[in-house]
């Protein structure tokens, strides 16, 4: 075992929650590496959360893979494969938008995803079962990971496997690739993941969680007046915003399609800008300039990927050079 995962085993434990980003998802392997490199650890007792990127990264610190071994297949991983469209180009593209509700198929992502997991030994959300006898956590809320998934048939946010019961489906033999995967299609990009229910044969049709949360920051939150036994950290794939006036460049408008975009994108983030607004929330987040990089840049080269990496880590490292606990708790809880 390497000698980081053996001190983070040795450490204090901490919940962990991480932003979607797409193709940024690297900067967040960089920021845990830091983590771990102080001590933290993860999916032992403390328990992970993510949304689209954060829940295919999350979903690798989950199932124990090693910091070293994360960052490798993170870097080796061909994005451009994530593009599997059917071999007509634009025409299979254009049917499948229209009779499968995406452009791409999404199940390169799927096979990766599933083929890292089992590599550690994780196929369902039974292997993610916590092991924390201390725990006061019912039996739904017993796990290593938390994916959060937009259900556009009900409206709601589904937070897996802690709703699977809400469908009527056993949590612990539902596979962790699927919900990772669903919680990662990005709308009208990536086809959207299909549940179906047990005792009306009806459809939920699931896709990306960052349209309702991509920074569910407060999930592991106790009732305010509870200590927590341990921190919670955030990690944001975006610089930490200035604090004071709000100023109107985050997306300009200077047309209709402008205008389009900066509805959508506001609509997609007003959930989560409540929470990082909040002072308390930005003094537990890591904030990772990602330089502007796109969520759906799958042409993104190596040096690139490196950059992102680097900067997860030495934000991860400034924030924690400051990091108290007692300090933060005495404060804002």
């Amino acid at each position: 075992m390497d000698n980081d995962q053996d001190v983070a085993r040795n450490g204090e434990p901490a919940d962990l929650v991480l932003e979607g980003g797409g193709v940024k998802g690297i900067g967040l392997v960089g920021a845990v590496s830091a983590l771990f490199d102080k001590g933290y650890r993860f999916g032992d007792q403390g328990r992970i959360a993510g949304t689209s990127a954060g829940a295919v990264v999350g979903s690798l610190v989950a199932a124990g893979m090693t910091v070293p071994r994360m960052a490798e297949v993170m870097r080796e991983l061909d994005y451009r494969r994530f593009r599997d469209g059917g071999p007509f180009g634009p025409v299979s593209r254009g049917v499948s938008l229209v009779t499968r509700m995406g452009l791409y198929k999404g199940r390169y992502l799927h096979r990766w995803v599933t083929e890292q997991l089992e590599s550690c030994g994780v196929r369902t959300f039974g292997d993610l079962r916590l092991d924390d006898p201390g725990s006061a956590l019912s039996r739904e809320h017993g796990y290593k990971l938390v994916v959060v998934v937009s259900d556009v048939t009900s409206g709601h946010m589904a937070r897996l496997p802690w709703d699977y019961w809400r469908y009527g489906l056993e949590a612990d033999e539902q596979l962790v690739a699927d919900a990772v995967c669903a919680s990662a299609a990005i709308p009208f990009f990536f086809r959207p993941v299909h549940l179906k229910l047990p005792e009306d044969g009806q459809v939920a049709v699931c896709t990306d969680g960052g349209m309702l949360s991509n920074f569910p920051i407060n999930i592991f939150d106790r009732p305010r007046g509870e200590r927590p036994r341990w921190p919670t950290f955030g990690v944001k794939l975006s610089g930490k915003p200035p604090a004071g006036r709000w100023h109107a460049n985050w997306a300009p408008v200077n047309g209709p399609l402008s205008l389009a975009k900066a509805l959508v994108t506001t609509m997609a983030n007003a959930h989560d800008r409540l929470y990082v607004d909040d002072p308390a929330v930005g003094a537990r987040t890591i904030f990772v300039d990602t330089m502007g990089v796109k969520a759906t840049d799958f042409s993104i080269g190596a040096g690139l990927r490196l950059e992102l990496y680097e900067r997860g880590r030495a934000a991860a490292a400034e924030f924690l050079a400051d990091w108290d606990l007692e300090a933060y708790l005495d404060e804002y809880r």
